[in-house]
């Protein structure tokens, strides 16, 4: 047989029905819409040594974006969505959930309109819409992960985890996530986990941005202690029911701990009878809402268990 009578496997695309198209069309539409409706809420934030990144319009006068990518406090210049340049000043920072709200003369801004999309599922389409340069930039993905609320390194309190694929480009942190409803549901961040896209939710920006532009700072419950987790001996272990706890590894001076009597090398067992397990679980008895609260914190000590009354001091985040 000659090479010319040898049938050639088809690699032609298969064919799309009227119907397909017309969908596929219609999500094309749909998704053009949506980065160019909400892209009116979107600028770009030059506060970086070396490249600019995202920003949202909280309200006119008033830009959100992401903590890690304010590199510089002054001279920060903030470029609207009609290309006008104008001066930055910034308002606080919270590093603990990397966000930070910059201030800007009034200027009519349209503000997008925030959701917490409680519907939300993993498998779901978002988008991420930044103008990391001159011009609109989008990318789309999936929610690849949720979950409760969770603890950054830092302490920071996040209301949800959200875990999207979104491809973050350079100058992408700190742009607005968006649903396949049009509905802006968090600000995007790759510096809260490092090697992940993140969205912060919007019942987390608004708690945040609200403090930021009352006191330009948010506090941390603190007791003035370094701790580290150990296992508790068996007879402590079978009497409390708790096999770790939090030996106390430094006690700074005139701190809440060293007023209320804790010395080191106390293995701090709980607080406000709530069992400390972990660092982790520290951190999340230490939110805003209990600076000056007085507390219940049950240590042992040689061999030994007793409770000392302690209230909770407070600090700048950092």
């Amino acid at each position: 047989m000659s090479p010319t009578d040898m049938s050639a496997p088809d690699m032609s695309a298969p064919d799309m029905s009227a119907s397909d198209v017309s969908a596929a069309t219609q999500l094309s539409d749909r998704l053009a819409s949506i980065v160019e409706t909400q892209g009116r809420g979107v600028v770009r934030v030059d506060a970086g040594r070396r490249s600019p990144s995202s920003g949202i319009v909280w309200s006119d006068g008033v830009v959100v974006t992401a903590h890690h990518t304010i590199e510089r406090e002054e001279s920060i210049e903030v470029v609207l969505p009609d290309g006008k340049p104008v001066p930055g000043t910034l308002a606080g920072r919270d590093p603990t959930t990397d966000l930070a709200v910059i201030r800007i003369p009034a200027m009519g801004l349209e503000r997008p309109a925030w959701s917490e999309a409680g519907d939300l599922k993993i498998g779901h389409l978002v988008i991420a819409v930044g103008r990391p340069g001159r011009t609109l930039k989008a990318t789309l993905g999936m929610v690849s992960r949720l979950g409760e609320s969770w603890r950054t390194y830092a302490g920071g309190r996040i209301d949800r985890y959200l875990e999207t694929d979104l491809a973050l480009y350079p100058g992408f942190s700190g742009s607005m996530l968006v649903d396949l409803a049009g509905r802006v549901i968090g600000l995007n961040t790759s510096g809260l986990r490092r090697g992940l896209s993140l969205g912060v939710p919007a019942s987390t920006v608004r708690r945040v941005a609200e403090v930021l532009l009352a006191r330009g700072q948010t506090q941390r419950g603190f007791l003035g202690i370094g701790t580290y987790p150990v296992n508790l001996p068996a007879s402590l272990n079978q009497r409390l029911r708790q096999a770790t706890a939090l030996i106390v590894l430094s006690v700074q001076s005139q701190s809440p701990a060293e007023r209320a009597g804790m010395l080191l090398g106390d293995v701090l067992l709980s607080l406000d009878a709530r069992p400390l397990a972990g660092i982790g679980d520290l951190l999340e008895l230490l939110d805003e809402e209990r600076i000056g609260a007085e507390c219940p914190a049950q240590i042992g000590r040689a061999g030994e268990v007793m409770t000392l009354r302690v209230t909770i001091g407070g600090r700048n985040a950092r």
